[in-house]
């Protein structure tokens, strides 16, 4: 995205000088602006376990360069988020923790939102091959711990408009 260098000025006595009022308008239109456009790839998901109804907020992944970048290089993920990556049509998914700073949970599901296999607590940077162990359409990662946290287990359901209601 290009943007231009904005320089705003006033004439005060006589003499030219910089608005820091009006720069700091258009710096925060840029940032609103920003926010606005990054919270509209979130979306809510839902994990039906036998202790109930968990929500997240979840940052979609659907583009190739979404995939390969996913959460690298990130110093936190609060609980309640995640990243929902979209393998689709439902394949064998291999993921690694390279550039990942902290540590996750990543949930395989398949297409038809049941959990195929949840591989907990992955090393930070890490280039070790993690797999989905068989056919899966999405991969939910969220911070470590949060399958223990929450009783998510494999068979457990997650709800989504990726995955199919069967």
């Amino acid at each position: 995205m290009n943007f231009a260098f904005v320089h705003a000025r006033l004439r005060i006595g006589g003499r030219l000088t910089t608005s820091l009022a009006a720069v700091a308008v258009i710096v925060l239109v840029f940032l609103c602006t920003n926010v606005v456009a990054r919270a509209a790839s979130v979306q809510p998901l839902e994990i039906v376990t036998k202790s109930g109804v968990h929500v997240f907020s979840v940052e979609m992944a659907t583009t190739e360069e979404e995939k390969q970048t996913g959460l690298m290089y990130r110093k936190e993920l609060p609980d309640g988020k995640g990243m929902l990556f979209d393998f689709s049509p439902e394949q064998q998914i291999s993921m690694w923790m390279k550039n990942t700073y902290i540590s996750l949970d990543m949930i395989f599901i398949r297409a038809d939102g049941r959990i195929l296999r949840i591989a907990e607590n992955t090393e930070p940077l890490s280039t070790r091959i993690i797999s989905s162990g068989g056919p899966a359409r999405g991969v939910l990662e969220v911070i470590a711990g949060t399958a223990q946290k929450y009783g998510i287990q494999p068979g457990d359901r997650v709800a989504h408009p990726l995955f199919n209601k069967r």
